[in-house]
């Protein structure tokens, strides 16, 4: 079982810069797809990015295309999430999950993720 947890979450003016950092312990992530979600209050968890086991192929919402990257430190068992020009809309919870089943990031969005493999997840707010 893998244990995971978020930072780097906070407050952040439109346009400014975030970097989250997931963190894993109890396992190796070196085989796990990785992905981002995020969830805002009244409304469904909305996936963000993932990343293969290799980080050699990434996907990104089309929301964030161009504005945020996903990446991973596997000797660091770390995966993150850079977020450069942020907007108001970007604010919500944002988790990491891990894909115990699969190295592909393609089709992350689709998978049943089982709920030991999600942080608990950190808040990003963008004012405007």
């Amino acid at each position: 079982q893998v244990q995971l947890a978020e930072s780097g979450g906070g407050l952040v003016q439109a346009g400014g810069s975030l970097r989250l950092s997931c963190a894993a312990s109890g396992r190796t992530l070196r085989g796990y797809a990785m992905g981002w979600f995020r969830r805002t209050p009244g409304k469904e968890r909305e996936f963000v990015a993932a990343i293969s086991a290799s980080g050699d192929s990434t996907y990104y919402a089309n929301s964030v295309k161009g504005r945020f990257t996903v990446s991973r430190d596997n000797a660091k068992n770390t995966v993150y999430l850079q977020m450069d020009s942020l907007k108001p809309e970007d604010t919500a919870v944002y988790y990491c999950a891990a894909d115990p089943t699969s190295t592909l990031a393609v089709g992350f969005m689709f998978r049943h993720i089982p709920d030991d493999y999600w942080g608990q997840g950190t808040q990003v707010t963008v004012s405007s």
